[in-house]
């Protein structure tokens, strides 16, 4: 078998992994009155005293230009909010309201219960395997 034709079923396997959780995650999200983004940031909030836009990209899935949005119909409905950083004018800081907060602590464990169900059956050894398997993947995708 070639190079290509062993990597395409492994390729494959991971799309369809990834596609299967998405899709799987994304259901129980919207069940709890968020989209998938919303979640992210939400749960990216939770526990903090919040961060600038950068510091939320770069700790989310969400790209900038989706960010800003995400962030205006989360302020309008009042789970957070918006302040003037406390050494830099010329940004802010997004952290959650109280609503905010009390999303959070109702959506975030929720949700973690919801996916630790799929991983219920699991071995510490098979999940040990995975990990293993899954950082050696995103290795070679990092060329580390």
């Amino acid at each position: 078998m070639s190079q290509q034709a062993d990597f395409l079923p492994t390729m494959q396997a991971l799309v369809q992994c990834y596609q299967a959780f998405e899709a799987y995650s994304a259901a129980n999200i919207r069940s709890l009155g968020l989209t998938p983004p919303q979640f992210d940031i939400v749960a990216t909030l939770g526990n903090t005293p919040g961060m600038t836009a950068t510091e939320l990209g770069e700790k989310t899935l969400i790209t900038k230009g989706t960010l800003t949005g995400v962030v205006d119909r989360l302020v309008d409905r009042g789970w957070v909010e918006r302040v003037a950083h406390g050494s830099d004018r010329r940004c802010q800081i997004i952290r959650l309201t109280k609503s905010g907060e009390a999303l959070f602590a109702r959506a975030f464990p929720a949700h973690m219960a919801h996916l630790a169900a799929c991983f219920a059956g699991a071995s510490a050894a098979e999940h040990k395997r995975w990990q293993t398997a899954l950082r050696a993947l995103g290795r070679a995708f990092r060329k580390e």
